[in-house]
C-alpha cells in the first residue's frame, strides 16, 4: 500500500516521466510546474497528517504532548528553510542532512511511545 500510495502521489506532482510499465507511456500531471498548487498540496497533507494522528491518538504524558509539537514545529521551519533558504553547499551536507533525518524518525517514535490510540 505504501509504494502504491507513493506511485499515486508522484503521479500528481512529476512532470510526466512516470512509467505504467516497463517501456510503457510515461505519465504525470506535473503539478510541482506550480508553485502555489504545490505548496498547498505539501502543507495541506502535512496538517491532514498532524490532524488525523491527534485526533486518534492522546497523551499518556507531558512529553507525549510537548515534543509532539516540538517536532511539528521543527519540521515547519524545516519546510521554510527549504523554501526560503539557499541550496545547499555541496554533496557532502546534503548526505549529512539525510542521514541526520533518522533522528526525526527516532524522536517520531518516542514521541509514539508517550501516546496512546483512542
Amino acid at each position: 500500500m505504501a509504494v502504491l500510495s507513493h506511485w499515486l502521489l508522484d503521479f500528481l506532482t512529476h512532470r510526466p516521466d512516470l512509467p505504467l510499465w516497463p517501456d510503457a507511456t510515461r505519465v504525470g500531471l506535473g503539478l510541482w510546474n506550480s508553485v502555489p498548487a504545490t505548496l498547498a498540496m505539501e502543507i495541506g497533507l502535512f496538517v491532514c497528517g498532524i490532524l488525523l494522528y491527534v485526533r486518534s491518538t492522546r497523551a499518556r504524558d507531558a512529553a507525549g504532548h510537548w515534543t509532539l509539537w516540538a517536532l511539528v514545529a521543527l519540521l515547519g521551519l524545516i519546510y521554510a528553510g527549504n523554501l526560503l533558504g539557499p541550496p545547499p553547499p555541496d554533496v557532502l551536507a546534503i548526505a549529512w542532512v539525510g542521514h541526520a533525518q533518522w533522528l526525526l524518525v527516532a524522536w517520531g517514535y518516542w514521541i509514539d511511545r508517550h501516546r496512546e490510540t483512542v
